[in-house]
């Protein structure tokens, strides 16, 4: 007998984190993540690099990621993989995997927008968890390393930037922050962890004055540089001393910014259905802001788990559940961009 169950391979690999997923009907099976530790020690992604790790990565988690699930190869429906945006090294190798896998198995291909993937991750169904999604339409402030934006989600295909960055994005401005007070790569969990032990309201910078509801921080990012640069000058261990506040200061000023954008979307467009998504979503301080919020405005809250904020082939796989579902397939001939929109 054939089994009709609807099964997802997904691939991610747009930056330094190799995974693989398998989702059957929408539910999770498998999440099988391989982290890059090399680019620690040059505090930052360096691309040549994470494309070779890639390649000595992708088999060995795809294989884990189907030996989890508990399936065989042949039960797979489709094989969803992100074409972008991300380090077009590191896309090269989950797009030729993806083709090669496809080709193989006589299966559909499906690209994934990479961000789509980020918003769509609050759709994943677990096993014996309450399965609580957003309705639709939905706010979804959608905040990670590359991009900072507020968008419009009307159902699970169709999506409509807001408001967004135009210059860095909050995760950005987190790393190079922390980088230049001498904190490991990425930055922005260890800014997190300090923030707690640290005054907000210590230190003042910068907040810009953007029209609508875009998005900079490249000023705030300069200003920092320079508050460091005329403090040391007067304390040269005025980094160390302070290192707690620094941190919460800057991280209630990111959070002041991303959040007042946030509001005045919700006040709009009259949508109190709120979610967020990305990498900074993780961020303790931005969480904790945001369900204070959502209580003073009445807004309807939906945060994402932890493991499906980072890079991850859930969000890769569940989106490729619904693009399946409507039939949206690729060719061979697909290739990957570096950059691009929803």
């Amino acid at each position: 007998m054939t089994d009709r169950r609807i099964t997802i391979l997904g691939i991610e690999s747009s930056c330094d984190d190799t995974s693989a997923a398998i989702i059957r009907d929408g539910e999770i099976m498998s999440n099988v993540v391989a982290n890059q530790k090399v680019h620690e020690e040059y505090g930052g992604v360096v691309p040549e690099l994470a494309s070779r790790a890639h390649q000595q990565n992708i088999i060995p988690v795809v294989e884990l990621a189907i030996k989890k699930a508990g399936i065989s190869r042949n039960e797979i429906s489709a094989v969803a993989f992100t074409r972008g945006p991300g380090l077009l090294g590191s896309l090269l190798v989950g797009t030729s995997f993806a083709k090669g896998f496809s080709l193989a198995s006589g299966i559909p291909l499906i690209d994934v927008n990479h961000l789509q993937g980020h918003v769509l991750a609050l759709f994943i169904k677990e096993k014996e968890i309450e399965y609580n999604p957003p309705k639709f339409p939905f706010l979804c402030l959608l905040v990670s390393g590359g991009n900072s934006q507020i968008i419009i989600v009307r159902n699970h295909l169709e999506m409509e930037i807001i408001g967004q960055t135009i210059d860095d994005a909050a995760g950005e401005a987190f790393d190079k922050c922390a980088k230049v007070m001498g904190l490991p790569y990425p930055g922005g969990p260890y800014v997190d962890k300090l923030a707690k032990e640290g005054d907000p309201l210590k230190f003042e910078f910068s907040r810009p004055r953007i029209p609508g509801l875009d998005y900079s921080f490249s000023g705030l990012k300069t200003n920092f540089l320079y508050f460091l640069r005329d403090n040391i000058k007067k304390n040269e261990n005025f980094i160390e001393e302070n290192k707690t506040d620094l941190c919460a200061s800057l991280q209630h000023t990111i959070i002041e910014i991303l959040l007042g954008k946030l509001k005045r979307a919700a006040k709009e467009t009259g949508i109190k259905e709120i979610t967020i998504a990305g990498g900074v979503s993780a961020n303790s301080g931005l969480r904790n802001a945001l369900k204070e919020n959502a209580e003073k405005y009445c807004w309807n809250l939906i945060i994402p788990k932890f493991e499906y904020t980072m890079d991850n082939a859930a969000m890769i796989a569940i989106t490729g559940y619904y693009k399946y579902l409507n039939k949206e397939f690729v060719g061979q001939n697909t290739v990957p961009f570096a950059r691009t929109q929803l």
